[in-house]
């Protein structure tokens, strides 16, 4: 006789050897060896639409994922990756799930489940498969049942717990290379930062705030603008560089040293939060779109010595460009961002500095192509995920962005701007007033190296006065059905997500006055993972209590900003 201990024990040594190359949790249970015969299953076998070996491994993930037969079911049901890691190919009904486990299943095969379960948990967070903070607690869930714990305390505790992972996932990558023996660490720093973001403080502010209230755990500004320096230092350089040895004879900074250095941490914490997203192969499931837009951090001084003679400062920031917003003028540090939208989480997936020649520049200013900025966050975002699609606005709109995108096998959806409308194409849908949308099949478009195809799609603007006012965009889709023109061009609302995340960043930036780019890099990069780290913990928390994900935050970005704050400050 076979003791259920003793086979859940066989069971966990296999997933041991399992998950010492496999990087997932569904790997590991479509791989681990299970003792079919100690297994006992009351169903007549030869009418079974589910066979026992598949359940086991599905009530294996409930166990160790600690999942309800309801949220198993759930998952089973909008989550192809799980359903065919465990061999089903078509997902059971919750009704069948209980029913297999509280009437075919003896006790004996419940418990080897449930005792095994404890034991691939455990080898899954030794061997880093599965991270412990994203397991939901079952003793949580259990009180709530019980009645000790309210639904509200229940989700707050949860919440805690996510934000101790934000902690684990952005401070240890942290390193500005100072000596160990510094009075400040650079978690400390950290710690300040997070609390600058919470009420869109300063350095400066901070210090002098730590200064007058003798609070010995806060430094100087000026230490803290020092650390920002030296995490934007590439980390072989043996001293801190100055601001001369960041510009040339141009005064253009030295920017792939400070994007190199700054994007390090961003990935590393970036590869983190999209790991714990995709855990159960989330992108795998769904279309995966994407926005690509540019943001601004505005800086107020002037780059004039003299405006009237055209006389520019010679020691004005290079890095800002001018641009215009509400019909008005203005100068600023520019970032491009591409970020997840739709059905996802609306992460930050890249980030890069952005330089556009301006009117106080000589004419043969440095500046970087917006292709070259497309393919470079193409590049990054391919690293974590498969795009499918990429949305992006009219300032975008050039030959050299659409080679870019297609070169990358994406679909891309762009508004064409200032475009002379076809008069043939519009007089054909008004024509058909059935018709909602018109398209130009087969306009070539792209650069040496990625000459394609694409559409132009023409759809009537919604409001408008005018029975002439239509939109266009570009797409390289083959060969859209007119019908269908107005159904793709709605979808391109989904890139107003990047917007809402512009102010949410914009609502906790710190502020500062330096002209250092490295400070100015190291600022939004740091504030851009806050934002991301808020938006793992809300979408983690929305699977945990089965809420949708495009549904409102749960917790609001200065909420958790503020509790990272108090966090940090409470344990680092």
């Amino acid at each position: 006789m076979v003791y259920p201990s003793k086979a859940a024990e066989s069971i966990v040594i296999h997933a041991r050897e399992v998950c010492k190359h496999e990087d997932s949790l569904r790997k590991v249970l479509e791989q681990v060896s299970l003792p079919s015969d100690l297994f006992t299953d009351s169903r007549q076998q030869g009418k079974v639409a589910y066979e026992t070996d598949e359940l086991v491994r599905a009530f294996l993930y409930q166990h160790v994922r600690g999942l309800s037969q309801n949220e198993l079911a759930s998952r089973l049901l909008g989550r192809v990756s799980i359903l065919k890691r465990l061999g089903f190919t078509d997902p059971p009904s919750q009704q069948v799930l209980n029913t297999v486990w509280n009437d075919a299943f003896d006790v004996d095969t419940r418990e080897i489940i449930k005792t095994a379960a404890q034991g691939i948990r455990k080898e899954a967070l030794d061997h880093n498969v599965v991270d412990e903070l994203l397991l939901p607690t079952r003793s949580t869930d259990e009180e709530h049942e019980k009645g000790e714990l309210t639904k509200e305390e229940a989700k707050l505790q949860r919440a805690q717990k996510l934000i101790q992972l934000a902690r684990q996932y952005i401070l240890p990558v942290i390193d500005s290379g100072r000596a160990d023996n510094q009075q400040y660490s650079d978690e400390q720093i950290i710690d300040i930062f997070t609390k600058m973001c919470s009420q869109q403080g300063s350095a400066n502010a901070e210090g002098e705030y730590a200064k007058l209230t003798g609070d010995d755990a806060v430094c100087s500004g000026a230490t803290i603008l020092r650390t920002f320096k030296l995490i934007a230092t590439p980390s072989e350089e043996d001293a801190q560089l100055g601001l001369s040895d960041f510009h040339g004879n141009d005064r253009m900074p030295q920017i792939e040293l400070i994007r190199e250095a700054v994007l390090h941490i961003f990935n590393t914490v970036n590869e983190n939060i999209i790991n714990s997203i995709n855990d159960d192969g989330r992108f795998n499931n769904r279309e995966t779109i994407a926005a690509i837009d540019i943001t601004h951090e505005r800086f107020h001084p002037s780059p004039w010595k003299d405006k009237q003679k055209e006389v520019p400062r010679k020691d004005f920031p290079r890095m800002v460009s001018g641009y215009k917003k509400d019909e008005e003028f203005k100068r600023g540090f520019k970032y491009a961002t591409l970020t997840l939208v739709g059905e996802h989480p609306p992460i930050i997936l890249g980030i890069e500095p952005v330089k556009e020649d301006s009117q106080w520049e000589e004419d043969d200013a440095p500046s970087y192509p917006k292709a070259s900025l497309v393919r470079r966050l193409l590049d990054k975002a391919q690293r974590f995920v498969d795009l499918d699609e990429v949305l992006l606005d009219r300032g975008f709109y050039s030959h050299g962005v659409f080679t870019s995108i297609h070169n990358h096998d994406i679909v891309y959806t762009i508004p064409v701007p200032n475009y002379e409308p076809d008069r043939e194409a519009i007089e054909k849908i008004k024509s058909r007033p059935s018709a909602k949308g018109g398209v130009v099949h087969k306009i070539h478009v792209g650069q040496t190296g990625g000459y394609h195809t694409a559409e132009y799609l023409y759809v009537p603007t919604k409001g408008a006065s005018s029975d002439d006012a239509y939109s266009a965009f570009i797409t390289n889709r083959d060969h859209v059905a007119p019908e269908d023109a107005e159904a793709i061009c709605n979808r391109y609302r989904r890139r107003w997500d990047i917007e809402n995340q512009y102010k949410s960043i914009k609502s906790f930036l710190p502020r500062t006055s330096s002209k250092d780019y490295r400070i100015r890099f190291c600022n939004f990069a740091l504030t851009s993972l806050i934002y991301n780290l808020w938006r793992l913990t809300d979408f983690l928390i929305k699977i945990a209590i089965d809420k949708p994900i495009r549904d409102p935050p749960v917790i609001s970005a200065r909420t958790f900003v503020r509790a990272l704050s108090n966090f940090l400050r409470d344990i680092g």
